[in-house]
């Protein structure tokens, strides 16, 4: 498989972490991770850096997730590349919110590397 380039946009240190163990755990070994730790941060980092995945949690301060998305498409950053928001919340609405701002799929945490590889993987065309 192609190496791929991911954001991880979350305001804890250890879910990025978290989330990243998981990617690699759902069968993407050839993995180069971004780090944001607000939806400004990761806008900065779109700025100059091409990825292929971007995950972002919902919930973060100054910016939160969904502003963020609505960041990147406002701005054509990032076009075609798959987004992933990562949420606490059950719910109906913040997904749908999600889904309705361009996201591609969700997962809520807690999760596990199965539900990453049969949620993102597909997003990839890494089934």
């Amino acid at each position: 498989m192609r190496e791929i380039r991911a954001l991880i946009v979350d305001d804890s240190s250890v879910m990025r972490k978290i989330v990243e163990r998981t990617l690699r755990q759902a069968g993407l070994a050839s993995l180069v991770v971004h780090e944001a730790g607000s939806g400004s941060e990761a806008l900065e980092v779109l700025e100059i850096e091409p990825v292929d995945l971007i995950l972002s949690d919902i919930n973060m301060p100054l910016m939160d997730g969904l502003e963020f998305l609505r960041e990147i498409r406002a701005r054509k950053l990032a076009a075609g590349v798959p987004v992933v928001m990562i949420t606490t919340e059950s719910s109906e609405e913040h997904v749908k919110q999600a889904i309705q701002a361009g996201a591609h799929g969700y997962i809520r945490k807690p999760f596990t590397a199965q539900q990453v590889k049969e949620r993102v993987l597909p997003l990839l065309g890494a089934t």
